[in-house]
């Protein structure tokens, strides 16, 4: 039998109201095991809890893992770590605790993810990417430390840290002191780093770098330079903390200038290896533009610290010849002024057409306090460079003067490749053993190299 019209709208209506007291009813007595474990634990209903967050980026994510596990081991080391389960895919961590009953995400407790993050050129450990633990403040009062690694799949690329507490102090006070953890247990302290661009989406990316080992005479330049450049680079912390003393200030830059491949990118290498406890960032291409405050801010942080920012002149081109005034050149000046006089960061940068640069860097003392000019190899030069370079192989040639003079007007990079060529052409005729350069050998690949048919290659090797 139908029912009058009124009759069924009001028979809809106690349908749709029964519905809704029994989803209230269930929700009630539904908690999730999440919200439970932390209302628990914190002793105060869910929407009480106070919610201190810091984010870092995303290539701090281990520094963080190392900080909370640092905080854990000094204040409860029997600590579990707990994972979240549920629909996460677009959730940020603050979203995943805040979620009420009446939310249409649930999550619960479960595994902890982890990533494996690199902690060095070599190492690398597996860091919770998505968990919270169970702790105590300072104080001894109860507090849950949740953290959240970068989700490139979403776009994020920082790292969350989230701590609830039953009061905001006591949740600000265990954020202040992993932090603190964060900083004395600094993994970057002391590493060679460079910054660059993934292909994934273009995220940011610090990479470590094995640090170099070269020798001094590794490094070939004319008499007196790598002295002057070592001088003015290379300090122990017992002399920055005489000059301190004395009231002269920490902070230097450097700049090598000259043709391209007469070894500058070289003697950075060597600096690198003298510095053994240094913390140096390298920086070039449109890491340059993109990283350059990013890299300062941790140099700042890191000191004793070394910044490289090769070929220079890409950012630092006087801005009298450029359409828009040279904003990358602005914001390299403004963050070299913005290190402190007593901050021991040091400027490295080089450049192959000094001739354009910004004056205003080049030239003004307490930004660029040597240049040093990196020249073409002289004789001597071009014949301790063809002797370096073939150290690796049985060298048969007590006197290379008619090499040295076909070579004239080359750089080290054309010496470095001669000796490769060279190499190459001895390998055809000696299948086996160490193999033996001498004069002929290398004259052939010197004729090779400067045949007509070569004038490309001349030109990018520096010949």
């Amino acid at each position: 039998m139908d029912l009058p019209f009124s009759d069924a709208r009001a028979l809809a209506a106690a349908l749709q109201g029964l519905l809704d007291e029994a989803r209230t009813v269930v929700a009630a007595g539904a908690e999730s095991t999440l919200t439970r474990m932390i209302t628990e634990h914190i002793g105060c209903p869910m929407p009480q809890v106070p919610t201190v967050t810091a984010r870092f980026e995303g290539w701090e994510h281990a520094n963080v893992h190392r900080g909370i596990e640092a905080y854990l081991a000094e204040h409860s080391p029997e600590a579990q770590w707990h994972g979240i389960i549920g629909n996460r895919s677009h959730m940020s961590l603050v979203d995943m605790l805040s979620a009420g009953n009446g939310s249409p995400f649930t999550y619960e407790l479960g595994a902890v993810d982890y990533m494996t993050v690199a902690t060095g050129p070599d190492t690398a450990i597996e860091a919770v990417q998505l968990g919270l633990v169970a702790t105590v403040a300072p104080d001894g009062g109860p507090v849950v430390v949740a953290v959240q690694g970068p989700i490139e799949e979403r776009g994020d690329f920082r790292c969350a840290l989230q701590v609830l507490a039953s009061s905001r102090e006591a949740a600000t006070a265990v954020r202040e002191a992993i932090e603190d953890h964060m900083r004395a247990h600094d993994l970057f302290r002391g590493q060679v780093m460079a910054f660059g661009v993934s292909e994934h989406r273009g995220n940011q990316l610090l990479t470590f770098l094995p640090r170099p080992t070269l020798r001094a005479q590794d490094v070939v330049l004319p008499d007196g330079v790598l002295d002057s450049i070592e001088r003015h680079v290379v300090r122990t912390a017992s002399q920055s903390e005489r000059l301190r003393a004395h009231g002269q200030h920490l902070k230097r830059g450097l700049l090598l200038y000259g043709p391209p491949g007469t070894g500058k990118t070289h003697t950075i290498r060597y600096l690198m290896g003298r510095l053994e406890s240094t913390t140096v960032l390298l920086l070039s291409g449109v890491a340059m533009f993109r990283y350059l405050r990013a890299a300062t801010a941790l140099a700042r942080q890191l000191a004793p610290s070394v910044i490289v920012v090769e070929d220079v002149d890409l950012i630092a081109e006087d801005r009298q010849h450029t359409m828009d005034g040279n904003p990358a050149l602005f914001e390299l000046l403004n963050e070299m002024d913005g290190i402190g006089s007593e901050a021991d960061v040091t400027f490295v940068l080089t450049t192959n057409r000094v001739e354009v640069m910004e004056k205003a860097l080049s030239e003004r003392p307490g930004r660029i306090d040597l240049a040093m000019r990196v020249p073409l190899p002289d004789a001597v030069g071009r014949e301790r460079l063809l002797r370096l370079y073939a150290a690796g192989t049985s060298l048969d040639l007590p006197d290379a003067s008619a090499i040295v003079a076909a070579s004239k007007g080359v750089t080290a990079s054309f010496v470095k490749e001669l000796v490769r060529r060279a190499t190459l052409l001895a390998l055809d005729d000696q299948p086996t053993g160490r193999v033996r350069l001498d004069e002929a050998t290398i004259s052939a690949a010197l004729g090779e190299l400067l045949d007509e048919k070569q004038a490309l290659t001349r030109s990018l090797l520096g010949g």
